[in-house]
């Protein structure tokens, strides 16, 4: 698709913006008791700005004009962080993780893969380099550290030899073939030497060689004279005298080629430098001019020349604002009393403070009622406020049909450089119109600058500091050591891996269609992969990918993955990994036993891994098998692992995890049971429980991991049937039963013995499913959760209106 294309699309989505702002501020300030309500309006918006997100997205990926796409992206965080904040809202009102929208999604006539939440590609594009750069320095330490594994596929001896005599027999054959031929050759040119020494020369034969290589030569040259008149003809070539141009010239436009290269590169220095140069002088002059008069107009009015504000204070810039001079001096002055009521303000409070040491403060006896729900504050509504004024008022109806490139506008960036250079030039004005004021009071009015005795008086009012107590995650024990040092111990102790390239895409699932329908008979549906595949989305790889997101969105800093052996846990935190392009870190129990021994190097193990994922941040710590770290009663066979050794130290680690820090901690477990639930809750901020597919899902992953594999479906291969008959089983039990069954000589037949249903059932008959007591000691253990019991506790209030309201309907109706 073109440029105008993308525009238009972009032009699309602001417009959707710009009405769904405007419908924020009519539906979200009021107060709304009705909870059905207020979840279809916050449903709506969700998938609004879910279809905005998708088209800016696009938009920001394909246009090359980078203009637009620096206000695309600052528009794009903003929708990504409010997607966020309607998310947790949603949360919140329903306690529960997962929501089931198929009703709304049928009346705005819109299908499931509309609200699929779309990966930025700018996540890794942004960084591409660097992430190519750190792959071949973690290569490269594998393999000086000897710990990179090729997967070679063992060979028997027999094998071996086989092989080797094949590819010998078949080098001596070439040989012989080769040798006969040039010895045939070789027989042939001596009879035809001896044949022409016989007979004699031919003249007629020599005159038609001769005249064969002189047709030939000329027939060429026609036709290619043919073709470059033909081409002249087209359009497609200059003519001759067009195209002649000298050595000279030829080198002269190379030579501007590479300039206009080198300038493209350095566009923004060249428009900066270029006026300076040209409007500087006369920028200068004009400062220099409007402060000498402000000066002279203060002087006549007050009857003295004005203080010079400070740097703080903005400088020339508070004696330029569009003020009287009347009105500057009356500000400097009431700073000046602010200053000395703040001071007095600060004294009193320390003197009630003492006053209330021995005083206890009453307590309130009744809660305030519950005026209804109202919407939380946002952090991410100012942002896409702002974006949207900015698209208005720059490209909204900006003509851009001489931009025939659309890569970049010299006008905007002449705008914003004139800016930077009017502020740096306001500097320089600044010092020197400060030193004129000074002569100008001592020439005039007699008066010294009162700086100095000012500077004197700050000297000797000095806060006495005193001294925090570092936490101990904070505190740094590694300040000799570079980061570069730091990761290449970590990668020789294995602790920070090498992530699989998986796409969230590749986990594979379908939405659930009956969601709706089974809540509203009062049963909870289990969730869909489609579901646990968004929430992977929304909580572990947008927050980050986007540093503004991170900072500013509700924070996740740890995530927990339960679900039975196989439903995708590790593949989903490898995902994580390969859309944001994040480092990760194997602190599972099995993993760190017997590495960094003692408290002190638990410790500095845990340090170094916190150092070097802020440093390189976004970065991913994975805990496999958590539930050991929480568990009530350690198995005699784990003794040795020391599995608990990071109970008491991963929440101080959590702890020291600020906004700023893209650092996500990830738990996965299959029997998160064993766990002690208060601490597991405590460190886990969320928890996704993960079920074993549906039929909707089973049915497109034996399409999709068949054809993954090499295989082909017919009409003999009945995938529905395979769907039904693997109810229980997970996407790791059937990827291994496919496996299993495609192997090469199977592939090999595959065009004259098609595949057919019965080869995966035997397969899949050896294959552990997961029962239904398993999975509902899954669901027990998630209503335990506070999370679970929040929503138990309001499905049970539901239940209670819902017979209150019935009994009033049926008293009402005796009476009648």
């Amino acid at each position: 698709m073109s440029q105008a294309t993308y525009n238009k699309m972009w032009t699309d989505a602001q417009k959707d913006l710009d009405i769904q702002l405007r419908r924020e501020r009519e539906e979200f300030l009021q107060p709304e008791k009705d909870r059905m309500k207020v979840f279809k309006m916050l449903a709506a918006s969700y998938i609004k700005y879910m279809q905005i997100f998708r088209s800016l997205e696009t938009a920001h990926d394909q246009l090359v004009h980078w203009q637009k796409r620096t206000v695309i992206r600052q528009v794009l965080d903003g929708v990504i962080g409010r997607i966020l904040e309607m998310k947790k809202e949603m949360v919140e009102l329903e306690n529960s993780e997962f929501h089931y929208i198929d009703n709304i999604l049928e009346d705005l006539k819109l299908l499931p893969e509309d609200i699929e939440v779309p990966i930025p590609r700018y996540f890794v594009k942004e960084k591409l380099e660097v992430l190519q750069q750190r792959e071949k320095t973690l290569d490269q330490i594998l393999l000086n550290a000897g710990l990179q594994t090729e997967h070679v596929k063992a060979m028997t001896f027999e094998e071996a030899i086989k092989t080797i005599q094949v590819a010998e027999r078949a080098r001596q054959g070439r040989r012989r073939a080769a040798f006969m031929k040039q010895i045939y050759l070789e027989e042939k040119r001596e009879r035809q030497t001896k044949l022409q020494v016989q007979l004699g020369p031919n003249l007629d034969d020599a005159a038609t060689c001769i005249q064969k290589v002189w047709r030939g030569y000329i027939q060429r040259k026609k036709t290619e004279k043919m073709r470059e008149e033909e081409m002249i003809f087209l359009g497609m070539s200059l003519p001759p005298h067009l195209k002649a141009m000298s050595i000279s010239q030829m080198h002269a436009g190379q030579i501007n080629a590479l300039e206009g290269e080198v300038r493209e590169r350095h566009e923004e220095a060249f428009i900066k430098d270029m006026l300076r140069e040209t409007e500087g002088l006369s920028i200068k002059e004009t400062l220099q001019d409007q402060i000498g008069q402000c000066f002279i107009e203060c002087r006549h009015i007050i009857g003295k020349f004005p203080d010079y504000p400070t740097e703080e204070a903005g400088g020339s810039m508070a004696i330029l604002s569009q003020k009287t001079p009347e009105q500057v001096a009356a500000e400097l002055a009431a700073k000046k009393e602010m200053a000395l009521q703040k001071k007095a303000q600060k004294g009193k409070k320390e003197e009630g403070k003492e006053k209330m040491k021995g005083k206890t403060p009453q307590k309130t006896g009744k809660k305030e009622e519950e005026e209804g729900w109202k919407m939380a504050p946002s952090n991410f509504l100012s942002i896409m406020e702002e974006g949207n004024s900015q698209y208005k008022a720059v490209w909204q109806n900006r003509d851009e049909g001489w931009d025939f490139l659309q890569d970049h506008d010299p006008e905007l960036i002449k705008e914003e450089k004139r800016e930077e250079v009017e502020e740096e030039i306001r500097v320089q004005v600044d010092e020197l119109m400060q030193q004129k004021l000074e002569n100008l009071k001592l020439a005039v009015d007699g008066e010294k600058s009162n700086k100095q005795k000012k500077g004197r008086k700050s000297e000797k009012k000095t806060k006495t500091t005193i001294r925090k107590k570092i936490p101990e995650m904070e505190e740094d024990l590694t300040p000799d050591r570079t980061i570069d040092s730091l990761y290449r111990e970590l990668v020789e102790e294995r602790l920070l891996i090498k992530a699989k390239t998986v796409n969230l895409s590749d986990y594979v699932g379908e939405y659930s269609y009956l969601g709706t329908t089974l809540r509203q008979v009062d049963i909870e549906p289990m969730p869909s992969l489609a579901d646990v595949r968004q929430l992977i989305a929304l909580y572990g790889i947008l927050p980050l990918g986007s540093q503004t997101v991170h900072e500013k969105a509700p924070l996740v800093k740890a995530l927990l993955l339960a679900g039975p052996a196989g439903v995708g846990k590790k593949m989903l935190v490898h995902a994580i990994c390969t859309e944001t392009g994040a480092n990760l870190f194997n602190l599972s129990a099995s993993n760190i036993a017997g590495k960094y021994p003692g408290k002190n190097g638990l410790q500095m193990m845990l340090h170094m891994v916190f150092k070097v994922a802020k440093q390189l941040q976004p970065s991913v710590v994975w805990i496999g098998d958590t539930e050991k770290i929480f568990s009530k009663a350690v198995p005699k066979a784990e003794e040795e692992m020391n599995a608990k050794r990071l109970e008491k130290i991963l929440p101080k680690f959590l702890k020291a995890l600020k906004a700023q820090d893209r650092v996500l901690l990830v738990g996965t477990t299959d029997r998160p049971f064993d766990a002690n639930l208060k601490p597991f809750c405590k460190v886990y901020q969320k928890i996704i429980l993960i079920p074993r597919p549906d039929y909707a899902s089973r049915f497109v992953l034996w399409k999709h991991i068949i054809l993954q594999n090499g295989g082909a479906i017919t009409n003999l291969l009945n995938i529905s049937c395979l769907a039904k008959v693997s109810d229980g089983f997970t996407q790791g039990r059937i990827v291994q039963a496919v496996q299993a069954v495609l192997s090469e000589l199977r592939l090999l037949q595959m065009t004259r013995k098609p595949l057919r249903t019965a080869e995966f059932m035997t397969s899949l008959a050896r294959q552990d499913p997961v029962y239904k007591e398993e999975e509902e000691t899954f669901k027990v253990w998630y209503a335990k959760t506070p999370l679970g019991k929040a929503r138990i506790r309001a499905l049970a209030g539901n239940k209670k209106a819902g017979k209150g309201k019935t009994k009033e309907g049926n008293k009402g109706k005796g009476k009648n």
